[in-house]
């Protein structure tokens, strides 16, 4: 029979970690070849009669060597890893070894626990969800494939856990990490690092993305970032998998579904993320309607706007939305106009309207908002087509006609555009929603619109109730 050698994974550092097999195989291990500074974590399981085979950092290969030696001299050798013997330990180098040599040996591979999952165990779950483990040490991987890895990572949502962050000689890449990360991640994120995971010397420390010091962490820290959904929970941290989220809302379809998931990458990618929720909440809406992130520059929400409109609808004491064309109407979702029990009318193709056109000699829209007033003068007044209804609006109000419980001001084009969007804004005391400019839109109007319908979910940022 042939001997063999079996790599085993000996876990962070503690007895407590290393698995039962693990234990079993060091015990009758009659030759145990391993790092010199590992040895001492497991000499209460070595045996008296037990030959050790050590040497120091950077001498892996010479080790691994010396084990083949032994193996194919007729004796089974024991090698030893930290952690689990093939995460960044010696059980790739084995195989290599042995494609190198030709050898016919035998090896086997005995799973550990690795560092990341102790340090994980410790700050609490936050592993909980994908996510990979980089190492930012360069000796044998050049750093520009590093840092392209950082950045796969950060921008994926990936929990990240990072091995060897610093070192005497390495002092700046951790630095360039958090550098990186912050470009596609919420300051706020929670990050976790754990210094000696299951040794005498651990330290646990749990902070933000933001806030996060390199300076204190060594080599001997396993650093884990958080994702978008990860949470810091009387002082422990934890990713969700979306057991909750799923039981929490039994209503959800494959299209609120795929409505939350957008919003989340949305809000990831904001310059500004941290701007109130009633700014936030219409404006993630703008963008997943049009894909444009110049939103976050041009559209306006007055303080207090969505939640004050929202009330007004929703207290019952205005029962209609109003909008210039049939197109913003038909974009404003039935389910919560139901739910809420409003009704939206376009004046558009009344024929009040048109006669009404004719004989005042204005365009059909303005016509329309002339009708609308005198029926609703305290309706939501939505606005995605015609600025001569939305300049319309703002004489009436002017005479004293009209007092809307707000106003969604995104008409789109060349003439007029800029101009009755500014004669809006003097209108203090109303609360308003203007998109800045020539863009606009009635899809875009009718999305502001649904954003505060459903302004009860944005807490939560679970958009898409009535879809």
């Amino acid at each position: 029979m042939k001997a063999k050698i079996i790599v085993v994974g000996i876990g962070p550092g503690g007895l407590d970690d290393i698995t039962s097999k693990a234990k079993e195989i060091i015990r009758n291990s009659k030759v145990i070849v391993g790092y010199k500074y590992y040895i001492p974590f497991i000499e209460p399981l070595i045996g008296s009669n037990t030959e050790i085979v050590q040497n120091g950092m950077r001498l892996e290969q010479a080790r691994i060597e010396k084990a083949f030696e032994i193996a194919e001299s007729g004796r089974d050798v024991c090698v030893i890893s930290s952690g689990d013997a093939g995460i960044y330990g010696m059980a790739p180098l084995v195989f290599e070894m042995q494609r190198k040599r030709g050898s016919d040996i035998e090896v086997e591979v005995i799973p550990g626990i690795s560092a990341f999952q102790k340090a994980a165990s410790l700050l609490g779950a936050p592993v909980g969800h994908d996510f990979c483990v980089i190492s930012l040490s360069d000796l044998m991987t050049p750093w520009a494939l590093i840092e392209k890895r950082i950045k796969a990572a950060a921008e994926a949502d990936f929990i990240t856990s990072v091995y060897n962050p610093k070192s005497h000689g390495r002092y700046w890449e951790l630095y360039r990490l958090k550098e990186l990360f912050l470009e596609y991640r919420d300051p706020k994120t929670p990050v976790g690092y754990v210094r000696q995971a299951g040794r005498e010397e651990e330290e646990i420390k749990i902070t933000t993305l933001m806030e996060f010091d390199p300076e204190d962490v060594d080599m001997f820290t396993v650093v884990i970032i958080g994702n978008s959904q990860t949470f810091e929970f009387e002082g422990k941290m934890v990713t969700p998998r979306g057991y909750f989220e799923s039981k929490d809302l039994p209503e959800a379809g494959v299209g609120q579904s795929i409505m939350i998931e957008s919003f989340r990458t949305i809000e990831r990618e904001l310059n500004n993320p941290d701007i109130p929720l009633g700014r936030k909440w219409p404006l993630l809406h703008a963008i997943h309607t049009t894909a444009d992130f110049d939103m976050e520059n041009i559209v306006k929400i007055d303080d207090g706007a969505v939640a004050s409109i929202y009330d007004a609808l929703s207290s019952g004491r205005v029962k209609s939305i109003i909008t210039d064309v049939t197109m913003a109407a038909s974009g404003i979702r039935k389910g919560a106009l139901e739910r809420l029990g409003l009704t939206v009318k376009c004046y558009l193709s009344d024929q009040g309207s048109v006669e009404l056109a004719k004989k005042a000699g204005i365009t059909r829209t303005q016509a329309g908002i002339r009708m609308a007033v005198a029926e609703h003068p305290d309706a939501l007044y939505v606005f995605g087509n015609a600025p001569t209804a939305l300049m319309e609006l703002c004489s009436l109000i002017r005479a004293g006609k009209a007092k809307p419980c707000g106003i969604i001001a995104a008409p789109v084009g060349f003439v007029h555009v800029c101009e009755s969007k500014h004669m809006v804004k003097p209108f203090k005391e109303i609360p308003k929603i203007i998109v800045e400019g020539r863009k606009g839109g009635s899809n875009l109007a009718a999305t502001l619109v649904n954003s505060i319908l459903c302004w009860p979910d944005a807490e939560q940022l679970k958009p898409g109730r009535d879809v």
